[in-house]
């Protein structure tokens, strides 16, 4: 059984209850970008840079920056799933195959 231990919350004047116990210290994303095989290519000639890409992205990987007009994925853990392109309302991020992806 664990033990628990009781802390008071100065800023409410309430307590807060903590478990001791075995707990992680340091968590790590597993990098899940191998599992793509499409990934999104923008077209900034036509992208209006909205955002809409970002805010709907499911890994919340895009950045999108108006005044510098980029648009930029973190490759790492963006998993191809194409979400992106279909909320993009102008239609400028398409899908192209990844490169060095063994076709069967």
């Amino acid at each position: 059984m664990q033990k628990q231990q009781t802390k008071p919350m100065p800023a409410c004047g309430k307590t807060k209850k903590y478990f001791l116990g075995p707990v992680a210290l340091e968590f790590v994303a597993t990098k899940t970008g191998v599992w793509r095989s499409v990934r999104p290519d923008v077209n900034l000639d036509v992208c209006v840079f909205c955002g809409n890409c970002g805010k709907h992205c499911p890994a919340d990987i895009v950045s999108v920056e108006k005044a510098k007009r980029s648009v930029s994925f973190d490759w790492d853990y963006c998993k191809g799933c194409g979400i992106c392109a279909n909320v993009c309302p102008k239609q400028c991020i398409t899908m192209i195959p990844e490169e060095g992806v063994c076709k069967l």
